[in-house]
């Protein structure tokens, strides 16, 4: 089969690797759809550290099943699934206690195991998740990112006619925005530098946007401040927007090595809560049911599609903040 192999940080090509077999519990997806995050431009460049090389990327994915493996049952051939990339170990401290995203061993399809970038893939079972028949597996491969936003509304206060300001109107701040939305906030508001993506913002619900903070008004701060850019100067600029008894949250991924500051005595002084939100947990299955209800507009976050020769025109498209979610169709 033909996949992007990423041999080692920095260099990647499209090869002819074997055609992967379905152990027991296992079964091959053939992927028709997959997103392109910042974990994969991480990954590609050697600043994600639990990656091994080589590597085929590739974690967002829709497919159809082609294969199954040893006692699979309930997901015939033919079944069009999405598919939660999470693996954990099930047996270490954290997964005893459910926070399986915090795991000792964790792994993820397409980050520390062969992903989807390839006309197959490998997957559990356990993992496959049945597409909505209103779903295609275009609109499907946003639902991996969407779990990853859901899991982040789980840690937070969620409460009814509270005030966001959210920095980043990429793939994550627009589902963030549309997921704060539909959770009944007061108002929106969302900061990024990227004037046209400002505009999808304001399309999608935002009530105000801007390219700085600073610009938009908010006596006393915003009670639900979340970082999608993993900037450290949005950070540090959004830390002192946090209303008093309000909730930061870091949801974008910044540099492992990188450094922000701030003050301890607001965080005191102000009993300001700081939370984080790292990948999927509980949250893939309620992430189907969401895309199948509509609540994400995914026409608008889906702009650009390429097959899998492509990746590195994809990967610079990506870098070049151009568009929104960005796709690899391995079958073209």
């Amino acid at each position: 089969m033909r996949a992007v192999v990423v041999e080692t940080p920095g260099t990647h090509t499209l090869a002819t690797v074997d055609d992967p077999t379905p152990g027991p519990g296992e079964v091959v997806v053939a992927p028709a759809a997959v997103g392109i995050c910042g974990t994969d431009v991480h990954i590609v460049a050697g600043e994600f550290a639990p990656t091994p090389y080589p590597i085929i990327p590739g974690h967002e994915f829709t497919g159809e099943v082609v294969a199954l493996g040893e006692g699979v049952t309930g997901l015939p051939v033919g079944t069009q699934v999405a598919v939660d990339p999470s693996l954990f170990c099930g047996a270490c401290r954290f997964c005893a206690i459910g926070r399986g995203n915090l795991c000792e061993r964790w792994g993820a399809i397409g980050d520390t195991v062969d992903g989807a970038m390839a006309e197959y893939v490998t997957v559990p079972a356990a993992n496959c998740y049945r597409l909505p028949e209103n779903v295609d597996t275009v609109q499907g491969a946003l639902i991996e990112p969407l779990s990853c936003a859901v899991r982040g509304f789980d840690v937070l206060p969620r409460r009814l006619g509270d005030h966001y300001l959210i920095y980043g109107a990429g793939t994550m701040g627009l589902l963030m925005l549309q997921l704060a939305r539909a959770a009944g906030a007061a108002s929106l508001s969302v900061v990024d530098v990227n004037e046209d993506r400002l505009a999808v913002a304001a399309r999608l619900g935002a009530d105000a946007t801007a390219t700085g903070a600073a610009a938009l008004e908010r006596p006393g701060g915003w009670e639900t401040v979340i970082d999608c850019t993993g900037a450290v100067p949005a950070i540090e600029d959004g830390l002192t927007r946090v209303r008093r008894g309000g909730t930061f949250q870091q949801f974008g991924v910044a540099p492992s090595a990188a450094k922000a500051s701030f003050s301890p005595f607001q965080v005191y002084n102000d009993e300001i809560t700081i939370v984080g939100s790292m990948a999927v947990l509980h949250s893939f299955g309620r992430a189907v049911d969401l895309m199948a209800k509509g609540v994400i507009d995914a026409d608008t976050m889906l702009t650009h599609r390429f097959g899998l020769a492509d990746f590195a025109t994809a990967l610079d498209t990506f870098r070049a903040g151009t568009g929104r979610k960005i796709q690899i169709h391995p079958g073209v």
